[in-house]
Formats: C-alpha cells, sequence, structure tokens
C-alpha cells in the first residue's frame, strides 16, 4: 500500500525553485548535480495545473510484474479524491468544492487511471514524484479529466447549482456537461435566465448557435529538452 509519506510528497512535489547556492559550495568546490524536478517535469502540481511538461523520469522498465501493475493504479486513483475535490471548485467565494461535480470527476479519473498499470514493467512515479516516460497515456487520460471539471466548475458549477435549487428542468448531473458544451435544452435555458440570472451568467445568449466552450489558449513556450514531452 503507499505510503501516506509517498502521497504527500506526490502532491506537494514541486520544482526547484532557482534559489541560490549555499554559501558553503565555493566556486572551486566540485560540481553538484541538481536531479530535483524541474519547472517542466510531469508531477502532481501539472496535472491540477494544465500545463504542458515533460517526462523526466528515469526509470528503468524491468519484467512485467503483477504487484507493480497494481501499485501503479493504487498511485493514482489514491490521488484522485484529492485532485478532483480541487477540480471541482467553482467561482463561489467559500471554495468549496461541488459535491456532484467531485463525484463524477471520482468516477471518471478512476476509470482513466485503469489504463495506469503500464504492464507492472515500471513504476509510474519515481521517488521525486516526477511520471515516467511510459505514463504518457495514462497521464493524458487522468489530466483530460481534470481539466473537463475545472472546466465545468467555471462554466456550469454555479448555474447547475442554482438551477437545481430553483426547481428547474434539466437540473441535475447532466447539467454539468450540456451548460458546458451549451447543449442544455430551451425550457431549462429559459428557466435559468429568468431564475438564475446571476449564477448563470455565461450561458450562451438567446438564438446563438450552441458550440462546445473551450479553455483560453496558453501561450507558455514549449521546453527545448531531450526528455519526452506531454
Amino acid at each position: 500500500m503507499i505510503s501516506v509519506v509517498f502521497l504527500s510528497l506526490l502532491l506537494g512535489a514541486a520544482p526547484n525553485d532557482g534559489s541560490p547556492a549555499s554559501s558553503s559550495h565555493s566556486l572551486a568546490s566540485p560540481p553538484v548535480v541538481d536531479d530535483s524536478p524541474t519547472a517542466w517535469s510531469c508531477t502532481a502540481d501539472t496535472l491540477r495545473s494544465g500545463k504542458e511538461c515533460v517526462f523526466e523520469a528515469e526509470l528503468t522498465p524491468g519484467e512485467p510484474d503483477k504487484e507493480q501493475a497494481a501499485g501503479n493504479v493504487r498511485t493514482i486513483q489514491q490521488l484522485g479524491r484529492t485532485l478532483c475535490a480541487e477540480a471541482a471548485r467553482p467561482r463561489a467565494e467559500d471554495g468549496k468544492p461541488d459535491r456532484s461535480l467531485a463525484a463524477s470527476c471520482e468516477k471518471k479519473y478512476a476509470a482513466a487511471a485503469e489504463r495506469c498499470d503500464l504492464e507492472g514493467t515500471v513504476a509510474i512515479v519515481d521517488a521525486k514524484g516526477r511520471f515516467a516516460p511510459a505514463a504518457r497515456a495514462c497521464y493524458r487520460a487522468i489530466s483530460g479529466v481534470l481539466q473537463e471539471t475545472q472546466m465545468m466548475a467555471t462554466v456550469a458549477a454555479p448555474c447547475c447549482q442554482c438551477a437545481a435549487q430553483s426547481g428547474c428542468p434539466g437540473a441535475g448531473d447532466r447539467c454539468y456537461a450540456d451548460v458546458t458544451q451549451q447543449k442544455a435544452g430551451a425550457s431549462t435555458l429559459a428557466c435559468m435566465r429568468d431564475r438564475c440570472a446571476d449564477s448563470c451568467s455565461l450561458l450562451p445568449s438567446a438564438g446563438s448557435p450552441g458550440k462546445a466552450a473551450a479553455p483560453a489558449p496558453r501561450n507558455e513556450p514549449r521546453p527545448n529538452r531531450g526528455s519526452a514531452s506531454l
């Protein structure tokens, strides 16, 4: 079973902050290799943020091992509750996660995590919390679930919460996807605009064609490294 200490390390993995070296190391001292995760390393932090990353972990694959495979899946699954709760926080001032959205995220996340066994040939993350290059498909799958949840939390959660409290038709678990993808029915939209105008301010204007909402493009530079990128 994954230890609490290791899980805390994985969730708290942070890149090297670039702080100056200790004054005890003079220029005449032998060079010291800094193998801590860089700002581009694929970790739990990049899962949270959705940033592009590279797979820096240097893990040597071995023979398939069932225990290692099961351990890999458990490692990823145990991150799910924390990451889904963070992703499901709407724009509300109290910052509490939307329970329905968090539960939906955990269900999708658990299904995505099933592809994270890597056939037991290598650990999913190294001791520093960096994802193995072989985990690319796994990482993309769980990252997709989290980013979708974040989008729903931003666009749909306040509106769907109000719609449910106001008794609007179509208010339920399906509401989050329908509002985010602008596929909510006419009667549902009319009720939301009438009873939840403030919470549903991101709804499309009446008569506008429905199209899926998309996150704002990122203008972050791509890494120029030899490691495998996402």
